[in-house]
């Protein structure tokens, strides 16, 4: 007979088997209680370093008996270890497995710290404690480390560095009483700034068990700032993501194939953008990380049958390395797939304002103004060219790159969701360009204008399938006649319909729902308060002007939506998009750097030689 059966499973012993039971159970809110906690214990160690008050125990007479110094560099290490744990509480939180590794080497190092010099036995257990919590759930914290740059350790060099002098002068500042003389501001900035780089400064203590404890204190501040930043710029630099050429490719063949079906699939060409392909390759998802978050525009290039596994692609990337997925400017279809495959919410951005070339006209009530605009401009001497940017010479396009570099107004080139950030590159020849130009009167002296001085206003439009264009530049003259991008607008849709394009994205208008419903009669007071706000931000953002300038030419409005994981994320989201449209730019200075002239190809005679 076979041997008797039964239903009752073994029952897992030790720890390992306590492990695999915890990782069967996810536990989403367990990396942010663990990053808190770790926070908590390092802020507690750094309280407990600085001021003397919160040592005393009852068994802290008896840690007295101990040597001088050894009591001072267990006071100086969990100084050290206080500081190190705040700075790797954010990583915990966001699952980093190499900060895990990390906070389980210091918390026992801590709790040793603490039984050593102060025997704090309930400090000592919560730090243990907590440590058995992470080596239980260790499988909770997978996620890979970001992109990284030099740059980080500059940044972490001056603010640790900062944290670290006003920490010193705390620690010093406490210790008042044991001080000789009465040491002013200045001297006590000195004796912290000798004491971070391991000197004696000027000011003396009646005790020398204290002198040792503010020396090695203000050592370890030091030596945390100079450790840290040093593992930050000597460890292998891993580069930003960028398009490389052979996803470029990859990409442009996904567009001549399936280019027609979302306006804004040409952005994904962006080459200070990332890609990565469905497994059949026959989709593309474009891609920035920006402040931990995976930042996409746009719907997926390529076949809609192959969107979903470009989706699983994209969210299991944003898993390994604990970013947080979001995606601005999908289409409705778009976020349709996105909310189905990858369980994401989303929220309505705006409207895409779209021209039918066919059926616009000057002529009609409606367009009144428009006309008279346009008629007034052409009066006062300007005229309009609408050309493939294929079609420019050399040399026109460097005046038109020179030109709208030169009227940006800004250091960094805007845009991501719907931006090129280039201009003439040789891939880029089905662009349309259109230019307004006036012939400036010759100087003084009798002296010919200089080349170029008459192009006053530039449109530039990226190919969006084979018979529609989207607008991706819009620049003017700043002393050029208002107006003028009426023009330029009103001869683009006027002429691009013998090149064979049929419909025009113009701007792109944020709320404009909210903006148009709201002031309709019968708004309600939420509505109506909603639409104040927009118009209130349009001083500083535009928001209200946008959608104003687009319905003067009559457009159909098209959905844009933003798609997300958790609603507590739309802040951080927001943030990470206002980076990225360069709303919000957290680079470095540039002391003594060459403003860059984004927007114009940086060596445009060479590629086109070895294109040739």
């Amino acid at each position: 007979m076979p041997a008797e059966t039964t239903s009752e499973e073994p029952r897992p012993r030790g720890l390992r088997a306590l492990r695999s039971q915890a990782a069967a159970v996810p536990r989403p809110w367990l990396p942010g209680v663990v990053g808190y906690a770790t926070m908590l214990i390092g802020l507690i160690d750094i309280a407990c370093a600085i001021f003397p008050k919160l040592r005393f125990t009852r068994m802290h007479n008896w840690a007295g008996q101990l040597p001088g110094g050894t009591t001072s560099l267990a006071a100086a290490g969990t100084l050290m270890v206080g500081m190190l744990l705040v700075l790797l509480a954010h990583a915990l939180r966001r699952r980093k497995r190499r900060a895990w590794r990390a906070v389980c080497v210091l918390l026992p190092i801590g709790a040793a710290l603490h039984l050593l010099r102060w025997h704090q036995v309930g400090q000592a257990v919560i730090s243990l404690a907590l440590l058995v919590v992470m080596v239980v759930h260790q499988r909770e914290f997978y996620a890979k480390a970001d992109p990284r740059t030099r740059w980080r350790a500059v940044v972490n060099f001056l603010v640790l560095g900062t944290v670290s002098v006003l920490l010193g002068l705390l620690i010093v500042s406490m210790r008042w009483k044991a001080e000789v003389g009465d040491p002013s501001l200045f001297a006590r900035l000195e004796h912290v700034g000798y004491g971070l780089f391991g000197f004696e400064g000027p000011i003396h203590y009646t005790s020398d068990r204290i002198g040792d404890l503010v020396a090695y204190s203000l050592g370890a501040l030091g030596l945390v700032t100079a450790f840290t930043t040093a593992y930050l710029a000597l460890r292998p630099e891993k580069p930003e993501p960028f398009l490389t050429p052979e996803d470029e490719l990859k990409v442009r063949d996904l567009l001549a194939r399936h280019g027609r079906r979302d306006s804004l699939g040409y952005f994904a060409l962006r080459r200070d953008k990332s890609v990565l392909f469905s497994p059949s390759g026959k989709a593309a998802i474009s891609y920035r990380v920006v402040s931990g978050v995976m930042l996409a525009s746009g719907d997926p290039v390529g076949d809609v049958e192959a969107w979903p596994g470009a989706i699983k692609v994209f969210m299991a990337m944003a898993r390994e390395h604990a970013w947080v997925p979001a995606v601005m400017g999908c289409s409705e279809v778009g976020g349709e797939v996105w909310t189905r495959e990858a369980g994401l919410d989303a929220l309505e951005l705006g409207d895409e304002a779209i021209v039918d070339t066919a059926s616009f006209s000057l002529s009609g009530r409606a367009m009144r103004n428009v006309r008279q605009m346009v008629k007034r401009i052409e009066r006062n001497g300007y005229s309009c060219k609408v050309r493939r940017v294929g079609d420019l010479t050399l040399e026109e396009k460097r005046q038109i790159g020179d030109a709208a570099a030169r009227w940006r107004g800004t250091d960094t080139e805007r845009g991501f969701s719907m931006a090129l950030g280039r201009f003439g590159d040789v891939g880029d020849d089905e662009c349309v360009v259109v230019t307004a130009h006036k012939a400036d009167e010759p100087a003084a002296d009798g002296a010919p204008a200089a080349a170029g001085s008459d192009l006053k206003a530039v449109l530039h439009f990226v190919p969006w399938g084979s018979d529609g264009i989207s607008l991706e530049l819009m620049r003017r003259d700043r002393e050029a006649d208002p107006g003028l991008n009426e023009l330029l607008i009103v001869a683009a849709l006027q002429e691009v319909g013998a090149m064979g394009v049929r419909r025009v994205s113009l701007n792109f208008a944020m709320f404009r729902s909210a903006l148009a419903r709201g002031e309709r009669i019968g708004a309600g007071p939420v509505l109506r308060a909603w639409r104040g706000l927009l118009v209130f931000l349009s001083r500083w953002f535009q928001i209200e002007s946008l959608y104003k300038f687009n319905a003067k030419f009559q457009p159909s409005w098209e959905p844009r939506f933003l798609v997300y994981k958790q609603t507590r994320d739309l802040p951080r989201i927001g943030f990470a998009a206002m980076q990225a449209e360069a709303f919000i730019t957290l680079g470095m200075p540039r002391l003594g750097r060459k403003r860059q002239r984004q927007g114009l190809m940086p060596e445009p005679a060479a590629q086109l030689h070895e294109a040739a």
